[in-house]
């Protein structure tokens, strides 16, 4: 097949691959010659259009014509604006097919119980500052802990370092050491970790805590306190320097929200201590004494009810909404079908399908709020001279995904056609089971670092272009949405679905399929390739405008 029409009252039409002017395509009872060269992820015009026409993709308006458009002709920046529907409280519409479960119905993961009766699927101790003046003495636990633990990243690129410094040294030149046939091996002798039922320490370093609003230092609170009680996580050291905003009360007080701590928590203020080496040495000592507790816990069965997945997307294409977001929103109605939890975040890239999620909202109540926090949001950014049809990327623009509205109506798919139980503002936690709406920017790591907040134990992050995006506590599953970027970049994708591209599989078996994939990076049986590399992503949101 080399196009495809991705809703039935769609008036833009998909190339699934480059398509020269002059070729004249069959699609349904149409034969429409191009008249434009139109390469594959990009869509090209079913009929012509005059300036002020609506353009029409996946159901929904995501486009107005600024010129002329021929029947065949390309879609593109240059003759296509951004346009979207507005949107109010509608009736609900919360009736929807649950997918055939009886695969999953009996499977369970292995993962870590913890005392408040959530599971994690790793198991890390995490060091944070609740000031970024202590990032510094962060670096130096970390120089001091993470070696001797048994928990040193790959260091393939040290001895392709110390080679280059042989050749140097031996007097070769630029030119000879350029071109010289150094091996950078792919296999890293495994350490012995001291501490074998432990994940790692993870050390959580930001730019905030002081010198912001009031506002900022009790977002970063909550944003800590939902890492500090996540169930991923066995215990935490914390250090302050004591006269910054983001004080200790205040994220005990976010703690608390959260159901309390129940766990060690640990906690050292640097002007309180004296000298930096009574600071540090105190909390090494102390790290490790938790960290001995922590290896006592071992991987127990759970039911796959208790997984939480964040739903991602970044350096997307004009196949993200057609393959890998369709695929991971069939493993979302799964995943709620079964009683679990997903997270749809990324506000800026709900832009155009307001009305369908508000809509699927339970209540009014919870419609209202996603009403709410969408207009503002969008006014924020247009405050300051942006708006949510900035958010395309010039590399979504490049792969196809000219308007924002395009971009989101493919980005929503990630969340399937479950009800939304319930809407979320950051960094509130996820308490409600099925599907949530977490308000977060559209920033891929900001997004991220939110869903893990909010309580995401496992996320699955599409892409069309390759990102190599992680988190410190947890694992984050890259899916690829054509077999090209798979194939490129076997390093940091997980899963392809460029299958659904090509006509091997299907949306719903790609989805079962994922699901799987789940269940054993959950158990520990798999390690998600994001955290093989050491990709431990974390920027808190700022609530400013960041798309």
């Amino acid at each position: 097949m080399k196009v495809l029409k991705v809703h039935p009252s769609d008036n833009v039409i998909v190339a699934l691959q480059d398509l020269k002017a002059g070729t004249t395509v069959a699609y349904g009872d149409k034969n429409i010659t191009l008249v434009t060269d139109v390469n594959a992820k990009h869509k090209y015009a079913e009929y012509d259009f005059q300036v002020g026409d609506e353009i029409i993709m996946y159901g929904v308006l995501v486009g107005k014509a600024k010129q002329p458009i021929k029947q065949g002709e390309w879609i593109s920046i240059f003759n296509v604006q951004h346009a979207s529907a507005d949107f109010t409280i509608g009736q609900r519409k919360t009736d929807w097919t649950q997918p055939d479960v009886s695969r999953f119905k009996n499977r369970q993961f292995l993962g870590y119980h913890r005392a408040d009766g959530s599971v994690g699927t790793a198991n890390y101790w995490i060091v944070l500052p609740l000031v970024f003046c202590e990032n510094r003495n962060l670096d130096v636990m970390k120089n001091a802990l993470v070696d001797q633990l048994g928990y040193a990243s790959h260091d393939k690129y040290h001895r392709q370092t110390e080679q280059l410094v042989d050749l140097y040294k031996s007097g070769k030149s630029i030119e000879e050491i350029l071109n010289a046939d150094i091996q950078v091996s792919n296999t890293v002798p495994a350490q012995e970790r001291l501490f074998p039922n432990v994940d790692g320490v993870r050390f959580l370093t930001h730019d905030m805590g002081c010198g912001g609003t009031r506002q900022d230092a009790q977002a970063l609170c909550g944003l800590l306190a939902g890492y500090i009680t996540h169930p991923n996580v066995a215990g935490a050291t914390i250090l302050s320097l004591g006269c910054q905003n983001a004080q200790y009360s205040m994220l005990q007080e976010e703690i608390n929200k959260r159901g309390g701590a129940n766990k060690p928590v640990y906690f050292f203020e640097q002007q309180a201590l004296g000298t930096e080496e009574r600071l540090i040495s105190e909390a090494i000592k102390q790290t490790f004494a938790g960290l001995v507790e922590a290896n006592k816990v071992q991987r127990q069965p759970a039911p796959l009810s208790k997984l939480v997945i964040g739903l991602e997307c970044g350096g997307s294409d004009g196949f993200s909404g057609i393959s890998a977001n369709p695929a991971i929103g069939y493993t979302s109605d799964l995943l709620v079908a079964l009683g679990g939890t997903v997270i749809l975040a990324e506000f800026p890239e709900l832009c155009g399908v307001e009305q369908e999620l508000s809509n699927r909202c339970v209540t009014e109540e919870l419609a209202g709020k996603f009403n709410h926090l969408m207009r503002t949001y969008n006014q924020r950014a247009e405050e300051v001279g942006s708006g949510f049809y900035m958010n395309p990327s010039p590399g979504n623009i490049k792969d196809g995904l000219i308007t924002d509205a395009i971009k989101s109506a493919g980005a929503a798919k990630k969340g399937g056609t479950s009800p939304v139980t319930d809407v979320l503002d950051y960094p509130e936690k996820v308490s409600k089971p099925g599907l949530n709406l977490l308000c977060t920017p559209g920033n891929d790591v900001e997004s991220t670092t939110a869903e893990v907040g909010s309580g995401a134990n496992i996320v699955l992050f599409t892409t069309g272009l390759g990102t190599p995006t992680g988190n410190p506590i947890a694992p984050v599953i890259k899916l690829s949405t054509n077999t090209p970027l798979y194939e490129k970049m076997p390093d940091i994708i997980d899963i392809n679905t460029g299958t659904i591209i090509e006509g091997k599989e299907t949306i719903e078996q790609a989805g079962e399929r994922i699901l799987e994939y789940v269940i054993e990076v959950a158990s520990g049986r798999r390690e998600a390739l994001s955290v093989k590399h050491n990709q431990e992503d974390f920027i808190p949101w700022k609530r400013g405008v960041s798309l």
